[in-house]
């Protein structure tokens, strides 16, 4: 029987396949600090594997309609804003009906949406390209967004922390200059895969002004998480036996003070999505 050319099918199916399998394959990454992998629930009791690759199954349909709407719209603009704005609040309320009201992947839906419009957009663009034109689109006001106040909105009064948000409008930079880049230098110096992604997560915590961390241990949690990532890369990375002691300890800590880094694991799923999106 002739194989199934992947090319044949719709530009928003590939796209949402592509979103899809980088959140599943962050989900499965192991072993992540804080964080839900294949060893534990890291420093959450509400998720469970499981229920993280039921979730990302339940974007699908979501991330598909955001890449339908940008080829339709087929320009940035306001038109093309509230069009992702409502696809990702039904994605939203469909990744709660699947979890049981868990939120396991809000974050996820908001910087992959982008990415996916982005890249249906111009599905030729490289990384830095497409996260620059997600930025485009995050600037853009939804008209049909109403006053939140989640944990992300009450961190950014709290601490002055952007969160997601202004990740994506500055064109996740925690991505474009330490994720990707440091996933190909692992790559490059003989890292396995799984241990490549993993220095590609470290290096985005590092970085990044967590939200979840700041929501769960503060400031000083925040601290813990970004010195405690630089080790592990300083000592060599994940593929290091010095390395990995580093990322035990560090595993240690965030489960101590109940941290988990969901916003960098978020960002994981956009920085494998940019990786694997030239094989469109």
């Amino acid at each position: 029987m002739k194989a199934l050319n992947l090319h044949t099918l719709p530009l928003a199916d590939r796209l949402a396949d592509l979103a899809v399998d980088a959140l599943i394959d962050e989900a499965d990454l192991s072993p992540k600090p804080g964080l839900v992998d294949r060893r534990s629930n890291g420093a959450h009791t509400d998720m469970t594997l499981a229920l993280m690759h039921a979730s990302a199954l339940a974007l699908w349909p979501c991330l598909r309609q955001m890449a339908e709407a940008a080829e339709a719209i087929g320009e940035i603009g306001v038109p093309l804003r509230a069009a992702l704005g409502r696809i990702g609040r039904e994605g939203e309320a469909a990744m709660l009906a699947t979890t049981g009201g868990v939120n396991t992947h809000r974050g996820a839906i908001w910087a992959l949406g982008l990415l996916v419009a982005a890249s249906a957009l111009d599905a030729q663009a490289g990384p830095a390209a497409l996260a620059t034109r997600a930025g485009r689109i995050a600037l853009i006001d939804d008209p049909g967004a109403t006053p939140e106040d989640s944990h992300g909105v009450q961190i950014q009064r709290r601490y002055g922390s952007g969160g997601a948000r202004e990740q994506a409008q500055l064109g996740f930079p925690a991505v474009i200059t330490h994720g990707l880049p440091q996933l190909h230098r692992s790559r490059a110096a003989g890292a396995r895969e799984n241990q490549a992604r993993l220095d590609a997560l470290l290096a985005i915590m590092a970085a990044l002004a967590d939200t979840c961390v700041l929501w769960r241990a503060g400031p000083q949690g925040l601290a813990t998480v970004q010195q405690g990532a630089r080790a592990v890369l300083e000592a060599g990375g994940s593929a290091t036996l010095a390395g990995r002691r580093q990322l035990r300890r560090l595993d240690q800590q965030l489960l101590h003070l109940n941290a988990s880094p969901g916003g960098a694991a978020d960002l994981l799923a956009a920085c494998l999505f940019l990786d694997n999106a030239g094989s469109l």
